[in-house]
């Protein structure tokens, strides 16, 4: 293939032809039917709740990559009939990599409100994704790894996830998935400018790169403004516990790139890999440190007051939860709280979100409240609601087990 604007099909050349070159054959009318239940999804481990490098402050990591279709209108200016081809167009291309253990293709737009909640509270789609008015589909790797959203803001968005700080392993993996859907699918390139998509923050590679940061001491020592101000001199965003349109809670903190245009996708890989997430952890270790060896009786204190809350509580918010947890992780991280690990931690983080609460504990939702809980997956939620007990049995019996 030709050298675009990045190079990127040069330089990567050697993953893609190692991770895509055997093409799926065609599936079938029955690989692609849609479950209106998510069930399976409740059933097993989520792909966060693994141990992996730097996992003490750095939850996971996630690549992503905008993409557009020749021949169609951006979303918002296309008419559902021109979205439902675009779903019929991808759902006909071959992908590798990660889809080719299993593809599951959710019909956003026919699933329950708690459904489409639940795949956001696992990060597999965008809260904008949510409640879009659009034809909409999503396509989930059955390791739960990797999900291309048909129809979000640009025809596709590709993500992949990892626990802890892997960038690098997920930005070739994510090259070959590109790659072959690009077999099938003819995206819109200019030739200056590089991919197009409807955000011109997006524009040139369409990547975006990012870090879920646990930073509990820099918030402790009001240090995280000192955190802020680098990502903005390093021009990156910095967003809450979902990413875009989310707020901070419970110490976690999102970071990515802002643009795009001029950057090669390899660049921006080893940068974060290599510089800025390296930097923003050790600005978070020095600060544990200090803790540690400032007052340790206090440090102590507030991990295990969180940990005795969370083990006796009889009503739990998800505030609360996310607070307490977050406190938890940090002495977990420290070695100063030996009988729970950050994977459990980790899981329990996901586990006590509205839609994960109620699925699991087989509440009956009736439509009005499905779609006000879809509406309101604030930290705030479940604050007058029966889901604070069922919160707090469901964490006990975790932190007990």
């Amino acid at each position: 293939m030709q050298n675009r604007i990045t190079g990127r099909r040069e330089r990567w050349c050697p993953i893609v032809s190692a991770s895509g070159s055997n093409p799926q054959p065609p599936r079938s009318d029955a690989d692609r039917v849609v479950p209106t239940s998510l069930d399976a999804l409740i059933e097993r481990d989520n792909a966060q709740g693994l141990i992996a490098p730097d996992s003490d402050c750095v939850v996971s990591s996630r690549v992503r990559l905008a993409r557009n279709l020749i021949g169609y209108p951006f979303v918002h200016r296309a008419t559902p009939d021109q979205l439902n081809d675009l779903v019929h167009r991808v759902q006909s291309a071959r992908m590798s990599g990660p889809f080719q253990a299993g593809v599951r293709w959710v019909n956003v737009q026919a699933t329950a409100a708690i459904d489409r909640l639940l795949l956001f509270e696992r990060n597999l789609i965008s809260r904008p994704f949510v409640e879009s008015p659009h034809p909409r589909c999503v396509a989930i790797s059955s390791d739960e790894t990797t999900s291309v959203m048909v129809n979000e803001e640009d025809h596709l968005r590709l993500q992949m996830l990892a626990p802890g700080l892997q960038l690098q392993p997920l930005a070739s993996r994510m090259f070959a998935l590109d790659a072959s859907l690009e077999r099938s699918l003819e995206f819109s390139f200019h030739p200056r400018f590089g991919y197009l998509t409807a955000c011109p923050t997006n524009v040139g590679t369409g990547i975006r790169v990012s870090a879920m940061l646990h930073l509990p001491a820099l918030i402790m020592l009001d240090e995280i403004d000192r955190m802020k101000r680098a990502a903005k001199d390093m021009h990156l965003a910095v967003r809450g516990f979902h990413g875009e349109g989310t707020e901070a809670i419970g110490d976690f903190f999102q970071v990515s790139n802002q643009t795009t245009l001029g950057r090669s996708e390899i660049d921006l890989v080893e940068e974060f890999t290599l510089s800025i997430v390296p930097q923003f952890v050790a600005y978070e270790r020095t600060a544990r440190q200090t803790l540690v060896e400032r007052d340790p009786a206090s440090l102590d204190d507030r991990v295990f007051r969180a940990l005795g809350i969370l083990r006796s509580c009889r009503l739990l918010a998800l505030e609360e939860s996310l607070k307490f947890l977050s406190r938890i992780r940090l002495g977990v991280a420290l070695g100063r709280v030996s009988d729970v690990t950050l994977a459990q931690v980790d899981r329990l983080l996901v586990e006590v979100q509205p839609a994960h609460l109620a699925r699991s504990m087989g509440h009956e939702l009736n439509t009005a409240q499905d779609e006000e809980l879809a509406k309101d997956a604030s930290p705030h939620t479940g604050k007058n609601r029966d889901d604070r007990a069922a919160r707090a049995t469901m964490v006990r019996a975790s932190l007990n087990a």
